[in-house]
C-alpha cells in the first residue's frame, strides 16, 4: 500500500513532495514490526523527504513516545507528528512537547474538537463567557489556546468557508489566556468523537 500511494503522490506532486505522514497511527499498529515498510520509509527520508506520523486516539502520546526513539540505519525514522490537542483533549500534550525537545515538528490538528469548540458546536459556557468578554467567538479562544502551546509548529485551523476562517483569524488578537479546566478524559473525547454523525 505504501508503494501504491507514494506512487500516486508523486504523480501528483512531482518534486514537490517535502512531508510525508503516516495516517492515524497508533501504538498497535504493525508499522513499528514491519521491517520492509520502514526501510521503504527510510529510503524515502534519504532523499530529504520528512517522515512524520498522525497521532490519533486515546494513547496518542504512546504512540509518539514509542516513535521518537524509533531508528533505522541509525537514522531518527520520523521527525515530525501532527496530534489532536485542544481544549477538551490535552492529553498528548507532554509527549508532543517531547517530540519538539528532540527536534521534531508539532502540527496540531483538530483545535476546535471537529466543531465542539465553535459557536454551533455547543460550547461550554466558561468557554463562550470568555469568547464574549473578549469580543471573539469561542474558536477564536481554542485556537489561542493551541497557539500558546510553546511546542505547537503550526495550528490547523480546519476552516471550511470564509466565514469560519475570519472567526479563526481572529485567534491571533486574543492574547494571554487564564487557566481554562475544560478536559475530558482520553477516552470520553474519543468516545464522543467516534459517535458524531461525520465518523
Amino acid at each position: 500500500m505504501f508503494t501504491t500511494q507514494l506512487a500516486q503522490t508523486r504523480a501528483l506532486l512531482g518534486d514537490r513532495l517535502i512531508l510525508y505522514q503516516v495516517h492515524s497511527l497508533t501504538v498497535d499498529d504493525g508499522l513499528f514490526t514491519d521491517a520492509a515498510l520502514l526501510a521503504a520509509l527510510s529510503r524515502l527520508r534519504a532523499e530529504d523527504v520528512i517522515i512524520g506520523l498522525s497521532a490519533t486516539g486515546p494513547r496518542q502520546a504512546d504512540t509518539i513516545r514509542r516513535a521518537l526513539p524509533l531508528t533505522v540505519d541509525g537514522q531518527q525514522l520520523f521527525t515530525a507528528t501532527e496530534v489532536t490537542w485542544n481544549l477538551l483533549e490535552p492529553s498528548a500534550g507532554p509527549a508532543a512537547a517531547e517530540a519538539a525537545a528532540a527536534g521534531w515538528a508539532v502540527l496540531v490538528k483538530e483545535a476546535v474538537a471537529n466543531g465542539r469548540l465553535t459557536p454551533a458546536g455547543g460550547p461550554p459556557e466558561p468557554l463562550t463567557a470568555l469568547a464574549a468578554a473578549r469580543g471573539v467567538t469561542e474558536d477564536a479562544i481554542a485556537l489561542a489556546a493551541a497557539l500558546a502551546q510553546p511546542w505547537a509548529s503550526v495550528v490547523l485551523s480546519g476552516a471550511v468557508t470564509p466565514a469560519q476562517l475570519e472567526q479563526n483569524l481572529t485567534a491571533l488578537t486574543v492574547g494571554p489566556l487564564p487557566e481554562l479546566s475544560l478536559a475530558e478524559t482520553p477516552d470520553t473525547y474519543w468516545a464522543e468523537r467516534a459517535a458524531r454523525p461525520w465518523h
